[in-house]
């Protein structure tokens, strides 16, 4: 007899809900912000790619040469942003076909660790690469 009353009552039944839906979603919000971190390191290295391509493009025409592959490599480390807590690995500048082509090719590669926070997300790798056409003398 006394349970029906007892299965009726619906006191306390919106904190029970807001004790589950809470949880859901603060893990929600915190893989946005790490979805966001994610997304601003991306931006980061298209905007120093875009920078080294743009310096390796220059032609000097008092020596004659383009810039050097470590000018170009310090421009990319100098003009990156969004670069937190992960391995940035140090730019790679393939010359291969600059006689031939002439062009050369630019590229970066960054790890990005995520975290949520009970566990450990994976590691995200983002990379980018440009191909810079260069001026002749």
């Amino acid at each position: 007899m006394r349970r029906r009353p007892l299965l009726r009552d619906s006191r306390g039944s919106a904190a029970v809900e807001f004790a589950v839906s809470v949880p859901v979603l603060i893990f929600m919000i915190w893989g946005i912000f790490q979805v966001a971190m994610v997304l601003q390191a991306q931006a980061g290295i298209q905007q120093a790619m875009g920078e080294g391509a743009r310096l390796a493009t220059i032609f000097d025409t008092t020596t004659n040469a383009r810039p050097t592959n470590a000018q170009i490599s310090s421009k990319i480390v100098n003009a990156k942003f969004g670069i937190r807590n992960g391995t940035w690995h140090t730019p790679s500048i393939d010359t291969t076909n600059e006689a031939a082509g002439g062009y050369i090719v630019i590229g970066v590669q960054y790890d990005v660790p995520t975290n949520f926070l009970f566990f450990t997300g994976p590691t995200i790798t983002l990379s980018d690469s440009k191909r810079v056409y260069i001026q002749k003398a």
